[in-house]
């Protein structure tokens, strides 16, 4: 049996004003998302709710080992006016929207319905936190959670 995880990624900025979203319904539907940098510790998984980025890096690496439950979109990336005071010279990778798309618990990848945190497999968790070493939480995922109705 897989083992599962929460994991709370970095929050490295906020929804940019580009952003399309329907906040009729919870959690929010977001059809276009622009992500705007406020900072970045360098984890290449980052989020702000209801939304998570990958670096081109992590979604190549995901995506090549046949992980289940996300699609991988556009995202469009900008840095505030504090991103480019504080790191003038820092210069951002390409990123994609990852589209959580899975059942926790049962999916490499999925939401928790009681929550909404992001639930991984011990296979995805073993791809990503290496290259989310700076401000990543990990927590165990209970067996209990998995009786709970699938999060979409």
């Amino acid at each position: 049996m897989n083992k599962f995880f929460f994991i709370e990624p970095e929050v490295a900025g906020g929804l940019g004003e580009h952003t399309v979203m329907d906040q009729s319904t919870h959690p929010p539907k977001v059809s276009r998302l622009h992500y705007e940098f406020e900072g970045w510790s360098g984890d290449h998984l980052l989020e702000r709710f209801p939304c998570y980025i990958a670096t081109k890096e992590l979604a190549d690496k995901i995506s090549n080992i046949g992980l289940t439950g996300f699609e991988l979109g556009p995202v469009e990336v900008t840095t505030s006016t504090l991103f480019r005071e504080i790191y003038p010279h820092r210069r951002l990778p390409p990123f994609s929207r990852l589209i959580i798309t899975g059942r926790a618990g049962k999916d490499d990848f999925g939401i928790a319905a009681n929550d909404w945190r992001l639930v991984v497999s011990k296979r995805a968790l073993a791809v990503i936190q290496p290259l989310c070493p700076a401000d990543f939480e990990v927590s165990d995922y209970p067996d209990a959670h998995r009786h709970l109705p699938d999060a979409k």
